[in-house]
């Protein structure tokens, strides 16, 4: 009788040999195009060597901050900024429900209004809020007005787009309920989808709202108004202590906007 054969040793391998050659592949490419950005973007080595010491020339500059500039150029800028974020959040929320309700698969049954009302929120994203600005500038002119509508319709895309997931993540069995019962299609929509996210979408406005904050503070070095235009205006005429005065009230500003939306998240949700 043959002896019986001796068993096999098998070696684990925790990728197989076609994953291995497709993350080679994926980590060459990503080198790949580091270097080339790196050789496109034409660094300066001297500029590079030579930035703590400007930096810490413009620091000097910048010391002591013009505190006297406050009330007379700042603290009502710093409102009109304020004013964009919030009026711009506004306008945003009331142009994004209907898209986002009609995003929503489980709501509208239509692919082709589906797809429509997702293009729309694709293209209000994808068009960044300084772009918006700069068209709204040329429009209106420069001013708030401008930034308003800039903040509002970049606010589209982003607001739109995570309440129609929201939407589409709630619970069908209120829905059918009310649908049984002979329920109008408003109906459905008040009792059985509205309860359901109401947490989404106040979460949602709130972090909007905080983000506005910080985008309407940039839309001003554009000309559509806020303290943006007063921080352009300090350093275009070398008014360091000006400068500085600005961005402590910026960080200012931005804290004290976290700190409100984590209170108030907390309070209502």
């Amino acid at each position: 009788m043959s002896a019986a054969a001796e068993p096999v040793a098998r070696e684990w391998q925790r990728y197989s040999c076609g994953e291995r050659i497709a993350r080679f592949v994926v980590y060459l490419t990503l080198v790949a195009a580091v270097v080339l950005s790196v050789r496109s973007v034409e660094v300066i080595p001297e500029f590079i060597l030579d930035a703590p010491e400007q930096v810490a020339d413009l620091l000097k500059r910048m010391w002591p901050p013009d505190a006297a500039s406050y009330p007379q150029e700042i603290h009502q800028a710093l409102l009109d900024s304020m004013h964009i974020a919030t009026v711009g959040t506004v306008l945003g929320v009331l142009m994004a429900l209907p898209f986002g309700f009609l995003a929503a698969r489980n709501v509208t049954p239509w692919p082709w209004l589906n797809w429509m009302a997702r293009l729309v929120l694709i293209a209000t994203r994808s068009v960044n809020t300084l772009v918006f600005a700069l068209f709204f500038v040329a429009v209106f002119g420069p001013g708030a007005l401008a930034g308003t509508l800039a903040i509002a319709f970049h606010s589209i895309g982003f607001i739109g787009r995570l309440f129609s997931e929201a939407l589409e993540n709630t619970s069908p069995g209120p829905i059918e309920a009310l649908r049984a019962a002979g329920a109008p299609g408003v109906s459905v929509i008040s009792f059985g989808y509205w309860p359901q996210v109401v947490p989404a979408f106040w979460s949602l406005v709130l972090f909007r709202w905080d983000i506005n904050v910080r985008e309407s503070i940039v839309l001003g070095l554009v000309g559509a108004g806020g303290v943006g235009m007063v921080l352009d205006n300090a350093m275009n005429l070398f008014l360091w202590g000006r400068v500085a005065m600005v961005l402590i009230a910026i960080l200012a500003v931005v804290v004290l906007a976290e700190v409100a939306v984590t209170y108030i998240r907390k309070k209502i949700l």
